[in-house]
């Protein structure tokens, strides 16, 4: 369970950051808490990482410090297993035993940090951060992707595909020819697609485009 010195806090959709400590060392646990908060941060602790997972994680920021040993399974194994069901929250591992082949494998899995027991509370705390803003930077990308996507749907099946043509540098009567239309319909086209995904210039949709992954297609023989 999680420790009962800080209650289970149903944060989902709360917009302050939460920071996940997973760590068996209940003193160890107790003293982060206190740390993290005495800034203004929420926290939620966890004994192992079994107790993570049957958590409900906030749709907010968040940040995980982790222990490298933990019972059962290894931090660097659950680190893997995170990236495998698809969390994908930024990670800052302590330990006592650290050692240069441990921190490279963290690393190149894509901790943040990677703290040697005992550190700086400002060590800690700069780690935090730093996890943090990654994380409101990767979410907010995420948000505009899911926003180009849902855009993107409300095009018809033509709209998308002169979408294509058009941001890989066709022009309207090379459009035309080639998917076999009137030159004025790519234009009542362009001007659709134009309104539907918000862009202001054929660069802003090229943009777009890219982010999507919207390719045009090998015309047929």
């Amino acid at each position: 369970m999680t420790d009962r010195s800080t209650p289970p806090r149903n944060v989902a959709g709360a917009e302050e950051p939460v920071v996940y400590v997973v760590d068996d060392d209940a003193s160890v646990r107790e003293a982060l808490g206190n740390l993290l908060r005495s800034v203004g941060l929420r926290v939620q602790m966890f004994g192992s990482a079994p107790e993570f997972l049957q958590s409900k994680l906030a749709d907010v920021a968040s940040c995980l410090v982790l222990d490298i040993r933990l019972p059962r399974v290894s931090g660097l194994d659950f680190q893997a297993d995170l990236a495998d069901a698809g969390i994908h929250i930024p990670i800052i591992f302590m330990t006592g035993h650290g050692d240069i082949p441990m921190t490279v494998r963290a690393m190149k899995a894509g901790a943040v940090d990677f703290l040697t027991k005992p550190f700086r509370d400002q060590d800690m705390l700069d780690a935090v951060t730093a996890a943090i803003e990654r994380d409101r930077k990767s979410r907010h990308e995420a948000k505009i992707l899911s926003d180009l996507k849902a855009r993107f749907a409300t095009l018809s099946a033509r709209e998308q595909e002169v979408m294509a043509l058009v941001t890989a540098g066709l022009m309207n009567k090379q459009v035309a020819a080639e998917i076999g239309i009137a030159e004025i319909t790519v234009k009542i086209h362009r001007g659709h697609i134009m309104r539907k995904m918000g862009a202001k210039s054929l660069a802003e949709l090229v943009k777009m485009a890219q982010a999507l992954g919207v390719k045009r297609t090998a015309p047929q023989p």
